[in-house]
């Protein structure tokens, strides 16, 4: 048997849905090499240990809580030396994280202090014998690559919402640690987070996401977005990195290879053409659905569904026809 350590992140003291992605990862790693523990690591300010609980319920046997005022915000280094610190403690199999803004930063740093192989913007992964094979987009998500770890322990970083968080009660057990590097020695401190998109649902963890491309024409047509948006309910709003270059949408709505990446259940692209930049950020969506008036457009090739006409007729029907359908349920 073979424990596995899970990186939690917080956002406003509390585990967010990459953090319970994570746990139901390390879980299933856990499970594959043998049924061995899951323990989870969470860092925050006082009273993050009471949020901390729910890590349990999720698959985590143990969660090792840093509580600290200067805590609050993310803190690379901090978080860094005592990610690294109990996984040599706890002679870990794996590592998970997530590749999250936070994830991209912080998995590197313990793996490099860990002198270990990494692996990010995992989208799947299996245990053959003494070895963790996962495979992750290459080539701009033209490939899918699979890489083998042998090496102990094995950091992975998972893209996110390529796995559920799927409810497997355990003990949870909580267990107060002292952060192994004292925060107020930090080279660098986080004094503010500002999030992006006015606090609506984050593009990484939304099970639908709408994007929009030039061929909304001008900013303020992006209303005709986040009317549909709004009439799902559980929709979060993207846009492409030539949008965001032009100031249309906020640079934190970019997906893309320089942006977001994105695996929702639904993805509508609006008057996006399909370069392979922003296809790399969004090709792992379920369900792909591309609404442009260019029939050769080359989104319509990756697209499970495509609408071919004049996005400013065919969005307010779909938000209508949207709203419709929900009267019923």
């Amino acid at each position: 048997m073979a424990n596995v350590l899970a990186f939690a992140e917080t956002r406003d003291g509390a585990p967010r849905k990459v953090a319970l992605e994570a746990i139901t990862a390390a879980r299933m790693l856990a499970d594959a090499t043998g049924g061995g523990e899951v323990h989870a690591l969470i860092l925050g300010a006082a009273g993050v240990s009471e949020k901390a609980k729910q890590l349990g319920e999720y698959g985590a046997d143990v969660v090792y809580v840093v509580e600290h005022a200067a805590l609050a915000n993310y803190s690379p280094e901090v978080a860094a030396a005592t990610a690294a610190d109990r996984a040599k403690q706890g002679g870990y199999r794996a590592v998970v994280f997530s590749t999250s803004a936070q994830g991209r930063d912080l998995a590197p740093r313990v793996a490099a202090k860990l002198d270990a192989g990494i692996v990010t913007d995992v989208t799947s992964f299996k245990v053959e014998g003494d070895a963790i094979t996962v495979t992750h987009p290459m080539n701009i998500g033209k490939v899918g690559a699979t890489v083998s770890i042998s090496g102990t322990p094995a950091v992975i970083a998972m893209r996110p919402n390529v796995i559920a968080p799927a409810a497997n009660a355990k003990a949870g057990k909580i267990e107060l640690i002292q952060p192994a590097l004292d925060p107020a020695q930090a080279r660098v401190t986080v004094k503010e987070t500002k999030q992006g998109g006015g606090g609506k649902l984050d593009l990484a963890e939304a099970p639908i996401v709408i994007a929009g491309g030039r061929g909304l024409k001008a900013a303020e047509n992006f209303k005709l977005v986040e009317d549909l948006a709004a009439a799902f309910g559980n929709a979060a709003v993207g846009a492409t990195r030539a949008v965001t270059d032009d100031g249309w949408r906020p640079h934190s709505d970019q997906i893309g290879q320089t942006g977001r990446l994105v695996s929702p259940d639904l993805y509508i692209a609006v008057g996006i053409s399909g370069a392979v930049q922003h296809l790399a950020g969004m090709r792992t969506s379920k369900t792909i659905v591309a609404i442009n008036k260019d029939k050769e457009a080359p989104i319509f090739k990756l697209a499970d569904y495509g609408i071919v006409g004049d996005v400013f007729e065919v969005m307010p029907a779909l938000t209508e026809a949207i709203k419709e359908a929900k009267k019923g349920h």
